[in-house]
């Protein structure tokens, strides 16, 4: 199944047949990590068996942000990065229903009876090892189970992905980022953490020292730790080397966090053009350096460390493979 033949349907029609002959998972899905992915590889097995589609039902946005917004966690992904990966693991539909406090009081029997099944014909579902959902939580796996006698279909339950003891989660990623430990980020996910965003005029610092960056701005709420690093940039669907600094630049007195990225043997104006920036590896924190001088040689070495760590990386690790501008 390819990336664009995935259905997607924004807030189902109560009483709408969708589907009537399914494999359904549910979950929030953010960051679309290893552990999410397998259970993707399990719906597309069952699919191909029982010649069913294969539905991944979602929340937009996060339900923690409706429920105690106070304590939501910074997504990995926004919604359209999120549908693209989703996409590649070779889903047929994906279902992304808005999260409101009236949805947040939806019994789990009804979201079973009225959506899963009615709406999307579920004969099978496979959820996370631990995930629970509608009004109080009180829809798991026994739960599940109990109305699958009644209703007609099955249910499956996923055992815990990870490596080393460590089992991947959003929480895993998002620490991991957080703290800028790319290569173990790129482990939980199975892909570079990435970002996107326009590019924006700075303060042509860059441009004066002999380093041109392209300042960007960005929707995704997850950054990584301030600091400089190997990055693959893609634009226009091609996919190029550079270096990334994230913070404030205290050799220049700037108040506002930047996200600059420097693109290596790169001569085209960018100004309004979306670009992908994809972490590889945090090379170091950020410095105050006496001058333009100093810093300039700085950016001379992170840019030739970041030459050597890009051609040993692999490129097939820049997903969704496909660009955000194609979408």
């Amino acid at each position: 199944m390819k990336d664009d033949m995935m259905q997607i349907i924004r807030n189902p029609e109560q009483h709408k047949i969708y589907c009537e002959n399914s494999v359904v998972t549910i979950g929030n899905f953010d960051g679309v990590h290893n552990g999410h992915r397998e259970i993707f590889r399990r719906m597309k097995a069952h699919s191909e068996i029982y010649d069913r589609k294969s539905v991944v039902v979602t929340f937009e946005p996060h339900p923690v942000k409706i429920l105690t917004p106070q304590a939501a966690p910074m997504m990995i992904t926004t919604p359209e990065q999120k549908a693209l990966l989703i996409a590649e693991e070779g889903i047929d539909i994906l279902v992304m229903l808005q999260f409101t406090p009236t949805f947040a009081m939806t019994q789990a029997d009804a979201f079973v009876r009225d959506i899963l099944c009615h709406s999307l014909g579920m004969k099978h579902v496979i959820i996370g090892h631990d995930y629970r959902f509608g009004a109080g939580k009180k829809g798991n796996f026994e739960a599940l189970s109990l109305l699958g006698r009644e209703l007609g279909y099955t249910v499956e339950d996923t055992e815990p992905v990870g490596s080393g003891g460590v089992v991947f989660s959003s929480s895993l990623v998002r620490l991991l980022v957080a703290e800028g430990d790319m290569e173990q980020a790129c482990s939980a996910l199975g892909r570079y953490f990435m970002l996107s965003g326009k590019v924006i005029r700075g303060r042509s610092i860059g441009r004066t020292i002999g380093f041109p960056t392209a300042n960007i701005t960005t929707d995704n709420e997850l950054l990584p730790d301030d600091g400089v690093y190997a990055v693959f940039v893609r634009h226009a669907d091609k996919i190029g080397n550079g270096a990334c600094s994230i913070g404030l630049n205290p050799t220049f007195q700037a108040e506002e966090k930047t996200i600059e990225v420097f693109l290596f043997d790169f001569m085209e104006e960018l100004y309004g053009e979306v670009i992908e920036i994809f972490f590889v590896q945090r090379l170091r924190g950020i410095m105050k350096f006496t001058g333009a001088e100093e810093l300039a040689k700085a950016i001379n070495y992170d840019v030739s460390v970041s030459r050597t760590i890009l051609d040993a990386s692999d490129r097939k690790l820049c997903r969704p493979e496909r660009s955000m501008l194609e979408n």
